[in-house]
């Protein structure tokens, strides 16, 4: 069973590149290997966000032009709070249009098309990932769960999407891409990436 059909602006996927830019918010020292960038960079995220960042983090994808699309967030914010988010869908075309795949039923259609022991492995994958990046000394409260913070099942396409691009090995993500790419065929036919 595949997505409900939807009008995904799929061409938002489209382009995106892989970088290694970093940015640190404040006072914590991560394991992330953060170190500071561009200021414009960090009024990007700000301004994407709609707030300043809480914590460290890297802009690990971007589009054509340059823009930020997905952020690699260090595992605590700032402030030593947990933070079980580790990519982050910042680029607006693409969070619009997992927004709008994730609003006609992905979340459940997803869920139905892809077995259960994937998407589990995909969790701990992902949590051995952000886990790895703690700091070693670390005796606080620690981020928990896997992709979105869930432990099993789909909680959230953006973050599946978002370390998909990113690299990793999310099948959540591949079906996202899949569906955005469907979506491409049916609005733009004969066109490619």
């Amino acid at each position: 069973m595949s997505a409900p059909a939807s009008s995904v602006d799929a061409d938002a996927a489209d382009h995106v590149h892989h970088t290694d830019h970093v940015h640190h918010t404040g006072h914590v020292h991560h394991t992330d290997h953060v170190h500071h960038t561009d200021p414009a960079d960090h009024a990007r995220v700000e301004e994407l966000l709609g707030r300043a960042p809480q914590g460290a983090y890297r802009v690990v994808v971007r589009d054509a032009s340059g823009d930020p699309v997905v952020l690699r967030n260090a595992p605590l914010l700032d402030d030593g709070t947990p933070m079980p988010t580790r990519y982050w869908l910042v680029g607006p075309a693409t969070h619009l249009a997992v927004s709008r795949l994730e609003a006609a039923g992905g979340v459940r259609a997803a869920e139905a098309d892809i077995d259960p022991q994937l998407i589990a492995d995909a969790h701990h994958r992902y949590a051995a990932e952000r886990d790895a990046a703690m700091p070693p000394d670390h005796a606080g409260p620690r981020p928990t769960g896997g992709v979105a913070g869930t432990r099993r099942g789909v909680k959230c396409l953006h973050a599946h999407y978002a370390w998909y691009l990113a690299g990793g090995d999310d099948p959540v993500g591949a079906w996202v891409q899949a569906r955005l790419d469907e979506d491409r065929a049916l609005t733009h036919p004969g066109r490619t990436r």
